[in-house]
């Protein structure tokens, strides 16, 4: 649910962006800059979110930070669909109005930025080793699917009513529409119990026992208990970020840098942009971003069947190729100005091998690289430093395309290519491993 809710909320501006823009924009005659900023405000809030992960899920514990993500999911769904509430005359579009939109927006971003830390955090502390990259990976199914979902969402909406209904009552039923998956995420959420890691950092061991017994049986999870306690009484450790060295944090923020700087949401965010400027028509370009949505599923599937069978190195090297022969054959389609079926299948496969590989499979790493005792906070630093490639690069893509659109598909395959060197060279294999002999890897490098 919470995977779903950071899809649902990242993707639910895409039907009402038009309508948001008609309402407050152009009625106030504001600038296409105001647009951009109300457009991808929610990204704002997505890093102050990831910046904060680390504080609020060490300080709460991993559980009831999950249930704060859900109430500001909640409230951000209401407050967007209904912006006007206490202060402003509804209808009315003003300058406050734009800001107080765009505060709901970030109060949502800020739920997607702790979600998208401490969802795969959460799954990889309680997950048994030989199914955590699985698992994990389905974190990265819901996003999809519920990107999915609120596509159908705002279609059935928008369907058989007109622009002048939607403009003024069907966009603010979009942003309402989340406050029920919300309102589901944090009401089962307190039916969850918190992770058997976060328990044993509060030295709760007979409840980190508990729970480790239901999930491992009752001998292996003493096994367990007894590592996780040895990891987290090392005195080396305690409250150093820097503990286990600066290399685990470089590989850490490098994995979601090259995440965003290899492009995909480029190709997901702009994609019936994308395929208008390639020459096909509004409905053409609609349903070859459906074509791609059913790709991105169909391929998240082969990561989660394959991740704790292949491993995490072989499958990200893989897609890293994938993707630079993808992005390179669209960027010299793009230099001899050649638009059709052969950009579309290069596309396919770019999004593909980015589905099967780095889409969950950072994730994964990011939720179980990191020792016991620093986990939080490297979790927040490499979220954040996600987020922020995320804003750079999808705010970088209209002007890189003004000025060379062969040359900006060929930064991303030169990205892909150089995302495969940094995943050969630096980052270990955690197949199978527990979390605890994270330690020993770093503490060997």
């Amino acid at each position: 649910m919470g995977g779903l809710l950071f899809g649902y909320d990242t993707a639910v501006i895409s039907g009402a962006e038009k309508s948001i823009q008609a309402f407050l924009i152009d009625s106030q005659g504001l600038s296409s800059f105001l647009h951009g900023i109300t457009v991808s405000s929610a990204l704002i809030g997505c890093i102050i979110g990831g910046v904060f992960s680390g504080f609020v899920s060490s300080t709460f514990g991993r559980k009831n930070a999950l249930i704060i993500a859900g109430v500001l999911f909640l409230l951000s769904a209401l407050g967007s669909g209904n912006p006007e509430f206490l202060f402003f005359e509804k209808g009315e579009p003003s300058m406050g109005l734009l800001w107080m939109f765009n505060f709901y927006r970030i109060i949502g971003g800020i739920g997607v930025g702790l979600a998208s830390a401490v969802c795969p955090m959460y799954i990889g502390e309680i997950a048994p080793a030989n199914i955590r990259g699985r698992l994990v990976s389905l974190n990265q199914f819901a996003i999809i699917f519920g990107m999915l979902v609120v596509y159908f969402v705002n279609w059935g909406i928008a369907e058989g009513q007109t622009i002048e209904w939607i403009n003024t009552i069907g966009w603010r039923r979009m942003f309402t529409s989340e406050a029920i998956p919300a309102s589901i995420f944090v009401v089962l959420m307190f039916f969850m119990p918190e992770t058997p890691r976060y328990l044993a950092l509060q030295h709760k061991d007979d409840k980190a026992l508990s729970i480790l017994s239901k999930i491992n049986g009752l001998e292996k999870a003493q096994e367990i208990l007894s590592e996780i306690k040895a990891t987290v009484e090392s005195s080396k450790t305690k409250g150093k970020l820097f503990a286990y060295g600066k290399v685990v944090i470089i590989v850490g923020i490098l994995l979601s840098v090259f995440q965003q700087f290899v492009g995909i949401n480029v190709a997901l965010y702009y994609a019936p942009r994308i395929f208008e400027s390639m020459g096909a028509a509004k409905d053409a370009s609609m349903l070859q971003t459906i074509i791609m949505g059913l790709v991105n599923v169909v391929f998240t599937v082969v990561a989660i069947t394959t991740v704790d069978k292949w491993g995490r190195k072989p499958l990200l090297i893989t897609g890293s190729i994938g993707m630079a022969v993808g992005m390179i054959a669209i960027s010299i389609l793009a230099f001899q100005n050649i638009i059709g079926i052969s950009t579309l299948v290069f596309i396919i496969v770019y999004t593909a091998s980015f589905m099967m590989s780095w889409g969950p499979i950072c994730w994964v790493l990011i939720s179980e690289i990191f020792p016991n005792k620093i986990r939080s906070q490297a979790v927040a630093i490499a979220v954040a430093a996600q987020w922020a490639a995320n804003f750079f690069i999808s705010s970088t893509y209209p002007p890189m395309m003004e000025f060379s659109s062969g040359g900006t598909y060929l930064f991303y395959g030169v990205m892909s290519i150089l995302s495969a060197i940094f995943v050969w060279k630096m980052v270990p294999e955690t197949k199978g491993k527990t979390l605890e002999e994270m330690e020993g890897i770093w503490r060997k490098k």
